[in-house]
């Protein structure tokens, strides 16, 4: 029987699915729902050491829905990192250890470009008891202007300074997540692996603008009037993610091997989770996909993955991890294949009895 049990950086998972940061880990009662239907572990959503800076609006979505008008197929937010005082993050950290000492639970921490604030984080949060943490380097909107979120991890160069402290104060697992608003996503992931980071986290959401309203000409979604770009999620930029999490992928399986690797973005299966692990993701996190079907989207997830693994005989994620990378290569290497199998159909296209109408059919239009 196959089996979705994981060790991850020393982490050991129930299944490789967890709840990304951002709204449904914002806080202990909705984490806690989390681990009851099953997820393999939390992100929580992100903390920083002075919420009082974060201040949310409202509407702070947009959707973007399919022709049937009624599938959403992209997500938009301008939402912020976490407005909630850490002293209250770190005591509900601990009380969400001490209901579930044997699940995952990692803090996602955003901090600016000052040694002593990431050392404090660090060292605050793991006395509260978290299993690891996530750098979060990639959102997209809301404090660029105090270098945070991807302001930060679009330089490769502040990224491994940055590291560099964080892995000189951290004694548990420490994954750096990415922002996909860059053009070559190996460069920062490189910086972080080469800093000491044990794993990424890839992608964020993309910068975006969702829609203009042609009723009002206000951009969506609109907040008195006026709006910002936001992060763009959802299934339409699952392709985008898979691209990014392979190219990181081939990255460290060839310079940083037995680092790992957590893929996001569009993810609502397990078909769509098994794309991942097969382009050399570790484990998967799901956002937009709980805020769209709930928190026990989890049972379908996990069932469909299993039956992906027994039609094809895998009896572990190792089993199939990577397995998909060996079959990407250039487009020179494309049109010599290519050449040489038209080569060997014209050498091999005699007409024969016994494939007389399979021959005659091809040569149709």
């Amino acid at each position: 029987m196959p089996t979705l049990a994981t060790t991850v950086d020393g982490l050991k998972l129930p299944n490789p699915f967890l709840i990304a940061s951002g709204p449904p880990g914002t806080n202990f009662n909705v984490i806690s729902r989390a681990f009851r239907e099953g997820w393999g572990g939390v992100v929580a959503k992100t903390v920083s050491l002075d919420a009082s800076k974060v201040i949310n609006v409202s509407p702070r979505y947009g959707k973007l829905h399919a022709a049937d008008g009624r599938e959403v197929v992209g997500w938009e937010n301008i939402e912020l990192i976490s407005d909630r005082p850490l002293e209250i993050w770190l005591e509900e950290f601990k009380k969400c250890k001490d209901a579930f000492p044997d699940r995952i639970l990692i803090a996602s921490i955003m901090e600016e470009y000052r040694r002593d604030a990431w050392v404090e984080i660090i060292e605050r949060c793991e006395a509260a008891g978290v299993d690891g943490f996530e750098l979060n380097f990639s959102c997209p909107h809301g404090l660029p202007e105090r270098k945070m979120g991807s302001a930060m991890g679009e330089n490769p160069d502040i990224l491994s300074e940055v590291c560099s402290w964080v892995m000189a104060a951290a004694k548990k697992p420490v994954w750096a997540k990415m922002t996909p608003n860059v053009t070559h996503i190996e460069s920062p992931a490189r910086a972080s692996l080469a800093s000491g980071c044990h794993g990424i986290s890839a992608i964020n959401t993309i910068r975006s603008v969702i829609a203009v309203n042609l009723d009002t000409l206000r951009p969506e979604p609109t907040v008195e009037g006026y709006t910002t770009p936001g992060g763009y999620s959802s299934k339409a930029i699952r392709p985008i993610a898979l691209r990014m999490c392979m190219e990181i992928a081939t990255m460290i399986r060839n310079e940083f091997p037995g680092r790992t690797l957590s893929g996001i973005g569009g993810i609502e299966s397990g078909h769509d989770a098994a794309q991942f692990i097969l382009l050399g993701s570790d484990t998967v996190q799901v956002c937009t996909g709980v805020l769209k079907h709930g928190y026990e989207l989890i049972h379908s997830m996990k069932e469909e993955l299993l039956a992906f693994m027994e039609k094809h005989g895998f009896e572990t994620l190792e089993d199939f991890k990577g397995k998909s990378l060996q079959y990407f290569t250039t487009h020179a290497e494309l049109v010599r294949l290519q050449r040489e199998a038209k080569k060997k159909a014209e050498t091999d296209g005699d007409w024969k009895s016994e494939t007389f109408v399979a021959q005659s059919h091809a040569l149709s239009r």
